[in-house]
C-alpha cells in the first residue's frame, strides 16, 4: 500500500515529535502492508507550521538514514499538506513548499469550518498551469458536508479527492462518515490515506476500513484507492 498523506516528518507540525516516534510508526505501518509513504507536513502560511522545503529536506534525509540503519524497508517521499492561501503560486515559485515527490500533484487543505472565499479560483489557476490538485479529506469539511454540490463543482474542473481511512470508522464523527460513504458510492475518491499524526493503539484500522469499503466498492477499486492510483505520484 502507498500512503500519500502523513505527518511523520518529526518536529515540524502537530504530527510526530521525534525521529524515534516517526521510526516506530513507520515500522508498524510497514508491518500492515505500507511500502511507500509520502511525508506531508502542514504548511500554513503566517503560522508556526511553516517549515520550508530546505528545512524539511534535512529531517527527511535523517529519517531515511535512520530507517536504513534499522533495516526498515519503506520508501519515503517528501511533500506538504498545503493550507489554502492566496500566495500558493509564489510559495511554489520560491521553492518554499513541496509538491508530492516533486511531481505535479499538490495536496491542499481547506478550512475545517467556514470557507476560503477564493479556493475555487486558486484551484482552477493551479490546474490551468499544469498542476494536479488533490483535495485533502473533503469528507471532513463542514461546508462540504452541508452542500455536496461543492464537491461536484471541484470534480468538474479536475480536482482529485483524498479521503482519510479513519473517516469510515467514525474517527471524525458521523457527518464525515456519511460524506465518505456518499463519495465511495459515487466513485469520486482517487486516494485514501492515513493522515497519521501519532502512534496508534490499534493498527487494525486499515483492515477494519477495507471491510466497510467492500459494502460500497469493488476489490479492484479498493486496490486502486490504497495503491494503484498513488503509483502515478511516486513514479
Amino acid at each position: 500500500m502507498i500512503d500519500i498523506h502523513s505527518h511523520l516528518l518529526y518536529g515540524v507540525d502537530d504530527g510526530s515529535k521525534s525521529i524515534e516516534e516517526s521510526v516506530l510508526i513507520i515500522k508498524k505501518l510497514n508491518k500492515i502492508g505500507f511500502t511507500d509513504i509520502i511525508l506531508t507536513p502542514h504548511y500554513i502560511n503566517y503560522s508556526s507550521y511553516n517549515s520550508c522545503k530546505t528545512n524539511n529536506s534535512i529531517r527527511f534525509q535523517d529519517l531515511k538514514i535512520r530507517l536504513a540503519n534499522e533495516n526498515i524497508n519503506v520508501n519515503l517521499y517528501l511533500g506538504n499538506e498545503i493550507y489554502i492561501d492566496d500566495e500558493i503560486m509564489d510559495l511554489l515559485k520560491n521553492n518554499t513548499i513541496s509538491s508530492l515527490n516533486d511531481s505535479k500533484y499538490l495536496l491542499i487543505e481547506l478550512p475545517m469550518s467556514g470557507e476560503h472565499e477564493s479556493y475555487y479560483d486558486i484551484f482552477l489557476d493551479l490546474i490551468n498551469i499544469g498542476y494536479k490538485v488533490i483535495l485533502a479529506h473533503p469528507e471532513r469539511y463542514i461546508s462540504f458536508q452541508k452542500d455536496f454540490n461543492k464537491i461536484y463543482e471541484l470534480k468538474e474542473i479536475g480536482v482529485l479527492f483524498q479521503c482519510n481511512i479513519g473517516s469510515i470508522l467514525d474517527e471524525y464523527g458521523k457527518k464525515a462518515r456519511k460524506t465518505i460513504i456518499r463519495l465511495l458510492k459515487e466513485h469520486l475518491i482517487t486516494f485514501v490515506s492515513t493522515d497519521i499524526h501519532h502512534e496508534k493503539k490499534n493498527y487494525m484500522f486499515v483492515e477494519n476500513a477495507k471491510k466497510k469499503f467492500r459494502k460500497y466498492i469493488t476489490e479492484k477499486e479498493i486496490n486502486d484507492l490504497f495503491e494503484n492510483n498513488a503509483k502515478k505520484i511516486i513514479n
